[in-house]
């Protein structure tokens, strides 16, 4: 198969033939429709997960078809439509048996603990408590951006931030995450306030239902304004970039009791971020991670694009074949972008 590997972190990726992935015994192999670009695979690239190996193939966030099932898999078969959380469960630690498999204790992540979906093909570990059935109204670009940002932002604001009807929602950071995170609570009945340093970010975010925009690089001050703007601060406020500015900004944007939800990741050379604590304890202000979303939970947020009320696909602004990968890739770094960009591996 073709698949966009690299040797070394942070040197330019390339594209090649390598072997064809197989399953394991209770794993699929799918074969890759469409796959997401996203910062996380960025990061992956950068050497910031001490979990990869190289040469490594990454990709994390993915739609396709079942291709090849291994002898324990009961609930999948060739030819089945699928997408699937980019945490991949192992079904019986005791955080799964919680019901918690975005945080199981024993995960893999296609494209981090193994080769990953910037590939025709991938492997896929315990499918049946995985895989998420791909509804035949919903493309596989659509799909593909469901895994990791959408699904992420759709667990961040409803299920960990519990975004209400006529609260504010601040949202840091308008990639991918953060535009998501836009739709899904405009969706919830919120009032949301989006911030970003690119107008063409944020003129999206205004079309996806933000309230008000703010335009982080033409304020002395964004969380003040912020505050100024929802009478206080905002509820609900959202670090969807994963930057020390973003997330201080995002902790000082909120109103006294209000929630900050921590989605973008924040690597750093002593493996700390620091926060904004004393305001923490002041207001008595909630710190939340949130970590992607479990398949089972996945119906709910299907049910919303089927019915309209979600557009993840207008979230797509561009789609590139694999050897446009390696340099969109490096350019992550510098200029994250707007909206998503999917990958078609068989173009």
């Amino acid at each position: 198969m073709r698949a966009v590997v690299f040797e070394r972190y942070g040197e330019r990726a390339e594209v090649r033939e390598v072997p064809d992935p197989g399953p394991r015994a209770h794993g699929v192999v799918v074969r890759v429709e469409s796959t997401g670009l996203c910062r996380s695979d960025w990061h992956a690239w950068k050497g910031h997960d001490p979990d990869i190996t190289l040469p490594h193939v990454p990709g994390h966030e993915l739609a396709g078809v079942v291709e090849e099932t291994g002898p324990d898999v009961t609930r999948w078969h060739p030819g089945d439509r699928v997408t699937v959380p980019f945490v991949c469960a192992c079904g019986h630690c005791p955080s799964c048996q919680a019901g918690d498999h975005q945080v199981c204790e024993n995960q893999t992540q296609p494209g981090f603990t193994h080769w990953g979906s910037f590939a025709q093909y991938v492997a896929l570990d315990h499918a049946d408590v995985n895989l998420v059935a791909l509804p035949e109204d919903i493309s596989y670009a659509t799909a593909a951006s469901l895994g990791c940002r959408f699904a992420t932002a759709f667990r961040a604001v409803v299920q960990q931030g519990r975004a209400a009807p006529g609260e504010w929602v601040a949202v840091h950071g308008c990639g991918g995450v953060g535009l998501s995170a836009v739709m899904i609570a405009a969706a919830a009945g919120a009032r949301v306030i989006a911030v970003d340093i690119s107008p063409h970010a944020l003129r999206l975010a205004r079309e996806f239902g933000a309230t008000e925009c703010v335009d982080a690089s033409t304020v002395d001050d964004t969380a003040a304004y912020v505050r100024e703007l929802t009478g206080g601060g905002a509820h609900l406020s959202l670090d969807a970039l994963g930057s020390p500015a973003t997330c201080a900004a995002s902790v000082n944007s909120l109103r006294r009791r209000g929630r900050h939800l921590q989605v973008g990741l924040l690597p750093s050379d002593t493996g700390t971020t620091p926060v904004p604590m004393a305001r923490a304890i002041a207001l008595e202000l909630r710190i939340i991670g949130s970590h992607g979303m479990a398949a089972h939970t996945y119906p709910e947020m299907l049910e919303a694009v089927r019915s309209g009320v979600l557009r993840p696909d207008r979230l797509v602004t561009s789609t590139i074949g694999l050897d446009a990968v390696p340099r969109a890739l490096a350019e992550m770094g510098t200029a994250p972008g707007s909206g998503v960009t999917v990958i078609a591996p068989w173009t």
